[in-house]
Formats: structure tokens, sequence, C-alpha cells
């Protein structure tokens, strides 16, 4: 008995000397970034929350010729545990600013916070030309005068978003925002306009100087002018940091819809001030044989906003989404072309007219 117990003793003094001598596994990369993470300051975590996510899930880092990369090497070192949070806004800012999107977007708010808000978007041509609100006031005076001036009657408002007009033979609407009254009101909206323009022989559709809104409420609109089922986007999402991790490409379809359509001539007006589900609206339109674009190509900013927040409480916005048009075409940042090209300036405020809807009843005129 003591020859066996003697025995396991020396065989459990080999295995812990084994044990003892046996080399410690590597860390795993996910525990060395988690390790050296949480030796991170508060400003350096900021940092690299938000260029991280960007690097991930921002859609046109190569179309906007942006190296992101570089721009993590040129701005990391500007930050430390002494960042101050002005200083950190600041960095955070020149690390977008090369993206030019207007759908990024960096933003302090909340409760005791100095609110601070930066987006790196250029402005349009529209905003250099008519850069007051009081310009463009005039600039909207000028339009409906012009209507005015060819037998059109006083615009009327309706659902916050329209005002429409008409003469004899043609109509005019104006489409502010692409979103704002319900499923139900925007429903009944459609049917009163297209109901008061139902005779005549073509539309004047403007979405000059519209800062978009949302793809649903565009399609409920485009779905009273369509003439069969037809493919209106393609969108694909943005997954990983690779520059093709994308999810699947999804189809969305364009179908005739609602009580009362429209089956007329349509002038769509267009500016580089027309962004986001104004630049859908206009890439749908353009696919409509009936449909002819007048004025200037339009923003070029399709993707959704996606939404986070960083730990120290700031939100900020990126694209996140490529979409095409029915052939495919991706006109992100390039916006889409016009048909005939018009562009207003400030000098058409003192002609009193607006050369964009001269043309559009010029061209209404010789199809009548």
């Amino acid at each position: 008995m003591n020859h066996l117990k003697n025995k396991s003793c020396r065989a459990a003094l080999i295995l812990a000397a084994c044990t003892l001598l046996a080399p410690t596994p590597a860390p795993s990369q996910d525990e060395k970034a988690g390790a050296e993470k949480a030796r991170l300051s508060a400003p350096e975590k900021v940092f690299e929350e938000l260029w991280g996510v960007f690097n991930e899930r921002y859609a046109f880092f190569k179309l906007r010729g942006v190296d992101w990369k570089s721009q993590y090497e040129k701005h990391r070192p500007r930050v430390t545990a002494k960042t101050t949070d002005d200083e950190l806004f600041k960095i955070l800012s020149e690390l977008l600013a090369p993206l030019k999107d207007g759908h990024v977007t960096l933003a302090v708010k909340g409760k005791g916070k100095e609110k601070k808000e930066y987006c790196p978007e250029e402005m349009t041509d529209f905003e250099r030309e008519f850069p007051s609100r009081k310009l463009q006031k005039r600039f909207w005076r000028m339009v409906i005068g012009t209507l005015k001036s060819a037998g059109f009657s006083e615009p009327e408002e309706l659902a916050e978003v329209f005002s429409y007009c008409r003469n004899k033979d043609l109509g005019y609407i104006r489409i502010a925002e692409m979103e704002g009254p319900g499923k139900k009101a925007l429903a009944r909206a459609l049917d009163r306009i297209l109901g008061e323009l139902q005779d005549t022989r073509g539309i004047i559709v403007d979405i000059r100087d519209n800062p978009g809104g949302t793809d649903d409420f565009v399609y409920r609109i485009l779905n009273r002018f369509v003439d069969k089922k037809r493919v209106g986007h393609y969108k694909k999402t943005k997954k990983g940091p690779g520059e093709d991790d994308f999810g699947e490409l999804r189809t969305r379809h364009l179908e005739p819809g609602g009580a009362v359509r429209y089956k007329g001539y349509l002038m769509v007006l267009t500016n580089d001030a027309s962004y986001s589900a104004a630049d859908v609206f206009a890439m749908l339109m353009a696919d409509l044989p009936q449909a002819t674009l007048i004025g200037d190509h339009t923003n070029g900013i399709f993707s959704d906003m996606l939404e986070r927040k960083l730990s120290n409480g700031w939100k900020y916005t990126l694209s996140h989404q490529r979409y095409y048009s029915a052939a495919k075409v991706c006109y992100e940042s390039k916006g889409i072309p016009v048909d005939l090209e018009i562009r207003n300036t400030r000098a058409d405020l003192e002609k009193g007219a607006d050369p964009m809807i001269a043309k559009a009843l010029e061209l209404l005129g010789k199809r009548l």
C-alpha cells in the first residue's frame, strides 16, 4: 500500500512540473484588441469607435476618393488622454471632411452640453446663387409670377408639402419635401390634386430645393404616374470592412396605384439642391417614357442615414447603402442627369422670369 501511495505522489509531482513548464497560449487577436481598448483614454476610445464603424459600414470611400486608413494615420496621433471635447470635435470633423457627403453628420446635443453639428457637405450651386432665406423667397415668388404670366391660377397649398395650380391645358405641382403627411393624408392630397388636374395634357412637377424624405413617400407619389409594374431601384447595404462586403441586392418595384392616376406628359424640374429622396424621385421619373427632366443634376446622396451613438453621448450618421437605377447605375455623388440643362441664377430675379418654367411650358406647348 505504501509503495503504491509513493508512486501516486511521484506521478502527481511530475504532472505538476509539466504543467508549470508548458508554454502559456498566446492571447488571441480579439483578446489583444480588447486589452488595448481597455487601456485607451476616453477621447482615444471615441476616435476609435467612430473610425471603426465608418471603416465597416460606410459605402463610398472608393467612389468619393478617400483613403480611410490614411485618414486614421493622419488624425489618430492627434488624440490623447489630454484632448478636450472641443479639440476632439474638431479632429473628428477634419477626419470626416474629405467625404463631402450630406448624409454624414456629427452632433453634440444633450442637457448641459454646448450644441454643435458638423456635416462635410459642400454648398450647392443653387445655395450659392440664393444663399439667404430672403433670396429663396424671392425665387419662389418669381416662379409663381412666371406661372401667372402663362395664365395659371394662384397656387393652392395642401398637406404642408404640396402647392399646385393650373391653366386651361396644363398643371403645376411643387413638392417641397418627400415626407410629412401620413399614408391616408398623402393619398387624399394626391386624389385631390390629380383629380383637379385630370383633364390637363401635361404637368410640371417641381422638386427644386427639396431636402428629401422617405422612399415610401416617393413610391406612393410615383405609383400614380406609372403605366405598368416596373423596377424602381435596387439597393444593397454595407456589412463589413471590405470594399465589397455588402448584403444581397434588393429590388423595389413601381406599380400603378391610387384612386386617381395621371397619364399625361410630365416635365420634372430638378437642381443640385434636390437631395436624398428627391434624388430617388428624379431617378424613378427618368425611367418613365412620358417624363422629361429639366434643370440641373440632383445632389447625389441616396442612402438612408445610419445613426449611431458614441460612448461620450455624441451622435453621428453615415451613408451605408448603395442605390442603383433600374439599369443598375449608381448615381451617388453625381446625381441624376437631366434631359435639358438649365440653371437658375440670381439674374433670373432681376428679369422676373424663371427659365426652367418657361422651357417646360415651351416643350409642353409643342406636344399639345
